[in-house]
């Protein structure tokens, strides 16, 4: 099999390994047993059970989960399956753990509990990947490169202002999960199967066992609405840094095909061709697009399950969207270790500026600004101009001022322009204005690629990197207290 083919694939089984992303000790046996302390505390709580049977209760609990702590025990997913080992460790009356719940809220709360981790992990790398390029935007934020619309070079801008488009686009998608993650911290647990039970089940606590900010209310929304809602959200999520990146890594694949590209990959990250020498093969590229089609492929995938599905059934509280968003935080990860290894060749992006005539803008905003000539007008001239420098393989800095001239008199005289047929700027203006510099310089709106306004935007995306760092922190602090809260509470009722 082909080398090439083999990385890939070893890659993508990375990326579908739970274990890759640090998940193999939180499985569905875990969070099935951080249930069963919960609801043993809170079916006490509520009196369901008197505190001596709730000891009973405990103590079986926290047997059978040293009995899967063992290596290569056995850690079932479905509670019918831990509940006899729970009956043998504390006799029959420990079903009443089971009081005013169902496997049918057990699922949903699981599905949102693995989602949670799945949320904090994607947002963490999504903020690695961001400060990865914010450092590559401060490396040199006023050196000029080319930007291009419809495929075509457009105008210069700096690389400051190109990196952070995408800063800007990566921090609303740290805003759209961060957003996101407020709906899937709810808990469904205690809906029971559809419409509740007859039991005094106190859902707030449960939720706050579990770390949850709330609770979904609708027990029918619980179990059988919001789950697919979710997975629709989630794998939209995982869409969105797909699309974003694949953008990305486009643009840079583009450049890539060039002799001689101006984002280069670090000596070493390259592979040679087997049978051309030559050859320099930008695999981290072509590594990291094959992720984010995959991601995007994913989520598509875990969207159409969701269509046309009845409530009641099981098909869309699988793991394929959390899978989707966990391809999304690996594909984060592997972004920034990709940018981390770029480095911009200032000289060759220049001069890939200057070989062409992405500066005409500028050259009609001047003659309208300086010389009042119509915007139209102007902008015809220079077009006519750019069609001269082409025809005769002249770069701008080199077209013969004399033909300026000659070409701005006809296009005078063809718009009815009374200016004595002179062209209206001296040689050096000229000049001047033609150049990505003065262009770069001359930029007056917000947002623009000039240096003062290229570092407030830098500053500001500083600004929001940081904040969306702390929220990771708060989430992660609230949920360690709250698993704390659940131990201390948990171990009480076996004492």
């Amino acid at each position: 099999m082909n080398p090439f083919l083999i990385f890939l694939s070893v890659v993508w089984l990375a990326v579908c390994s739970s274990s890759a992303f640090g998940q193999a000790e939180r499985d569905e046996f875990y969070w099935l047993a951080e249930m069963n302390k919960a609801s043993a505390v809170m079916v006490v709580s509520t009196g369901i059970v008197d505190p001596a049977l709730g000891k009973t209760i405990a103590n079986a609990i926290a047997k059978v989960n040293a009995d899967a702590a063992v290596p290569g025990a056995d850690r079932p997913w479905d509670y019918l399956k831990i509940e006899p080992k729970l009956i043998a460790a504390g006799g029959p009356d420990v079903t009443r753990l089971h009081s005013g719940r169902s496997r049918q809220d057990m699922l949903s709360t699981s599905q949102r509990l693995f989602l949670r981790d799945a949320y904090l992990e994607v947002i963490t790398t999504l903020n690695d990947y961001r400060a990865a390029l914010f450092d590559l935007a401060l490396s040199q934020p006023n050196a000029i490169m080319p930007a291009y619309t419809m495929g075509v070079q457009a105008q210069p801008i700096t690389v400051g202002h190109y990196v952070s488009g995408y800063l800007e686009a990566l921090g609303r998608q740290a805003q759209r999960v961060e957003q996101a993650y407020a709906r899937v911290n709810l808990s469904p647990l205690g809906a029971a199967a559809v419409g509740t039970s007859s039991f005094p089940t106190d859902r707030n606590l449960l939720a706050t066992l579990l770390g949850f900010n709330g609770i979904v209310e609708n027990s029918f929304d619980a179990n059988h609405v919001s789950p697919f809602d979710l997975d629709v959200e989630t794998g939209s999520l995982a869409m969105s840094s797909a699309i974003t990146s694949g953008a990305l890594l486009a643009d840079l694949l583009d450049q890539y095909r060039l002799a001689r590209p101006w984002f280069l990959l670090a000596a070493g990250e390259t592979t040679t061709s087997s049978i051309m020498p030559q050859k320099r093969n930008p695999l981290p590229l072509l590594a990291a697009r094959e992720l984010a089609s995959r991601t995007l492929g994913g989520a598509q995938s875990e969207i159409l399950i969701a269509h046309n599905i009845g409530p009641g059934v099981i098909e869309y509280r699988g793991k394929d969207a959390r899978d989707a968003l966990l391809s999304a935080a690996h594909l984060h990860s592997t972004m920034a270790k990709l940018i981390r290894s770029l480095r911009f060749d200032a000289g060759r992006a220049l001069e890939e500026v200057n070989s062409e005539y992405s500066t005409s803008t500028e050259l009609a905003d001047v003659l309208q600004r300086e010389a009042n000539v119509p915007f139209r007008v102007g902008h015809h001239f220079v077009s006519e101009l750019v069609n001269y420098g082409r025809a005769n393989g002249l770069a701008p800095a080199v077209i013969p001022f004399d033909q300026v001239e000659r070409i701005y008199a006809a296009t005078a005289k063809e718009a009815l322009i009374d200016q004595g047929g002179s062209f209206p700027l001296t040689e050096a203006r000229f000049r001047e204005a033609l150049t990505a510099e003065n262009m770069i310089r001359s930029s007056k709106g917000i947002g623009g690629p000039q240096p003062a306004e290229v570092a407030r935007m830098l500053e500001v995306e500083r600004a929001s990197l940081k904040v969306d760092q702390g929220w990771v922190d708060n989430q992660q602090r609230a949920l360690a207290e709250a698993s704390q809260h659940l131990n201390d509470a948990f171990e009480r009722l076996r004492r």
